[in-house]
Formats: C-alpha cells, sequence, structure tokens
C-alpha cells in the first residue's frame, strides 16, 4: 500500500530532476513488466496475497479453536463476499452501466484466494496444504500447455494467443481490463489461490512455538531463495508472466515474498528495531481503506490542489525542473499517511 497510495510517484518524480544509474533502475522496477519478466512492482500485488494467506492461520486458526469450524466458514464467507462486493463498486458498479463493470479485478482475486485457501485451511494440514498447492500449479501448468486453443494451439504462453486468455473471451462477463481478457481472469485465480497457501504455509512456521526464532527466518529466507531459484528454472518452459499468474510467477513471487517476510521478522522481532516501522503499522491496520480512499479522492490530484500550478511552478524554477512534481507527490504522500494515522488514533479500522 505504501507504493501504491504515493511512493511510486514519489520515485517516478525523483527520476525527472535525477540523472543516477539507482534511481532510474529503482524507477524501472517500479513499473510492470509488459507481459514476461519480474520487476518489483511485479510483486505488489502476489505479496498481499501472500500476506493474507499468513493472516488466515492467526485469525481463522483461533476462531476454529474457540468455536468450530462452521464459524469459520460464516467468516470466511462474509468477509469474501463483503470484498467481492467491494471490488465491484470500486471498478464502477455503481457509476457505470452493465456491462462497462469490470467483474474481476485486485479486490475480486484477493476475495476469491481467500474464500478458497480459508476452505482449504479449514480442512488441512501443512502436508495437505502443499499437496492442494503442488496441484494447483501442476494442473494449471498442465492446463496452459497441454490444452489447445482453437487457431493457435497447444503450449503458447503469449498475450492474447493463451488458454486463460481464450477462457476469459469466452466465458467472463461484463469489462475485461485488456480488451478480449483480464489480467486477474477466471483460469488464472487458480494459481493466486496457491499464492495464498503459500502465505498460509509461512503463517504455520510463524505461529509455531516449537521453531527458535532464528530457525523461522532461516527457513523463511531459505525457503524463498530456493522458491525463486525453482521459478526462474520452472520459468524456461512456462515463462514468469504476472498477466497469466504462470505457476513460474508464483514460485518466484512466493520466495521473495518469504524472504522479505524473514528480513522483517528478523528486524522487528528478533532485534526488535521497531519504532521506525509505527507508519507502516498505520497502513498495515486499514489497507483496503487507504486503498479504496486513494481511488475515490486520489491523492496525487489532491496534492495538486495544494502544491499545483504557481506553486508547483516556483519550484521548477527556484529549484530544478520536475521539483515541482516531486512537492506534489511528497504531499499526496503525507496526505495519505495524515488519514491512516488518524484513523489509526481514533481506532477506526475497515473490518470485512
Amino acid at each position: 500500500m505504501f507504493w501504491i497510495v504515493g511512493a511510486e510517484g514519489l520515485v517516478h518524480a525523483l527520476d525527472k530532476i535525477s540523472d543516477t544509474g539507482v534511481v532510474r533502475a529503482l524507477a524501472n522496477q517500479l513499473r510492470h513488466k509488459e507481459w514476461e519478466g519480474f520487476a518489483f512492482y511485479d510483486l505488489i500485488f502476489p505479496l498481499f496475497v501472500f500476506i493474507v494467506g499468513v493472516s488466515i492461520v492467526f485469525s481463522l486458526g483461533q476462531l476454529v479453536e474457540e468455536e468450530g469450524t462452521l464459524a469459520a466458514y460464516k467468516r470466511i464467507l462474509r468477509r469474501s463476499i463483503l470484498l467481492f462486493a467491494l471490488g465491484l463498486w470500486y471498478y464502477g458498479g455503481a457509476s457505470n452501466e452493465w456491462p462497462n463493470i469490470r467483474v474481476m479485478g485486485v479486490l475480486n482475486r484477493i476475495a476469491l484466494c481467500y474464500l478458497f485457501a480459508g476452505f482449504v485451511f479449514c480442512h488441512f494440514k501443512t502436508k495437505g496444504i502443499i499437496g492442494v498447492s503442488a496441484g494447483l500449479l501442476l494442473g494449471y501448468w498442465g492446463l496452459m500447455s497441454f490444452v489447445p486453443v482453437p487457431g493457435i494451439g497447444a503450449g503458447s504462453f503469449a498475450p492474447g494467443a493463451n488458454l486463460a486468455n481464450y477462457i476469459d473471451k469466452l466465458y467472463l462477463p461484463g469489462k475485461r481490463y485488456d480488451g478480449d481478457w483480464d489480467p486477474e481472469g477466471l483460469l488464472s485465480t487458480l494459481p493466486a489461490v496457491a499464492t495464498c497457501l503459500l502465505g498460509v504455509l509461512a503463517g504455520f512456521l510463524l505461529k509455531n512455538d516449537a521453531v527458535a526464532p532464528r530457525q523461522k527466518v532461516a527457513f523463511l529466507i531459505g525457503g524463498g531463495i530456493v522458491g525463486v531459484l525453482l521459478g526462474f528454472l520452472w520459468g524456461l518452459q512456462f515463462p514468469v508472466i504476472k498477466k497469466i499468474w504462470t505457476s513460474s510467477y508464483v514460485l518466484v513471487a512466493g520466495g521473495y515474498s518469504c524472504v522479505l517476510l524473514g528480513l522483517f521478522y528478523q528486524v522487528i522481532e528478533v532485534w526488535k528495531f521497531q519504532k521506525w516501522a509505527v507508519p507502516f503499522v498505520w497502513i498495515g491496520m486499514n489497507p483496503i481503506t487507504i486503498y479504496v480512499l486513494d481511488n475515490v479522492v486520489n491523492f496525487e490530484r489532491l496534492a495538486a490542489r495544494f502544491a499545483g500550478g504557481n506553486v508547483k511552478n516556483f519550484f521548477d524554477t527556484a529549484v530544478t525542473k520536475g521539483f515541482g512534481d516531486l512537492v506534489i507527490q511528497i504531499v499526496g504522500l503525507g496526505m495519505g499517511f495524515l488519514i491512516v494515522r488518524f484513523l489509526y488514533q481514533k481506532k477506526i479500522f475497515l473490518r470485512l
């Protein structure tokens, strides 16, 4: 959420006024790959889905222990339906007419991943979840590799010429983000569920009191590195592609997610360096709220009301060209932080 609501724009603004290769390299990492490949920005969405899986272990685990599986079912269904409905609204459900409403978007995919991963969590332990995850990844690979697309054949992973895109064209109703197909489409939701289940497995490790904290860090970082390597190796046959959420992409993104989780766990829980992370706690307690607010209000456009026009021109002239854009981005990001800080202090949290 930090990158989505303003930090991304901050880096791109710096790139306009900086000639350093470091800033340019970071800015390039904050752009999605057009199709095949992997950049940091391609990690943000699967990392969120991964963390949803981690949270399932702590939230649903306690509920199952105290109230049973039926109570967990009710919570899973309620949250999934509400989040899916919020996704429909986010993508124009109240402002656009059918069929100009996007049915499958980011929030909708998160809802479906939570739904299916939550049900799997209620019925399987570690080995079973590993089996389900492997089945989803191998099954998706088999479908994409061996089921022929009319007029194209089998084994094509090109844009608009693969099985996932073909199924979207035939069966996905409403507005599709990329014309005939959607990057959060129907078939590619299967491996996305596996991403969430990888988070569940990480959550099991974090919750296991029999494992020492330093061992948890070692398992997360070591397992993450293995996942990244296996993902890129698999990618030689089944390319790493976010827009169809390939199985190799799941392993690469899941591996990096494990590494980051391990590093942050080391810093925050083992070394107890925590004060620096307080602003991110504000965001983390209201991630969906800030995501939706940025869509409704748009912090960058609102910031331009205060730091655009003559103010922007002054900084562009007095400092350097492009500095006014940087000021707008700083103001917008600051607004986002002020809102989540206010909500945190008032104990206002969006609960689905």
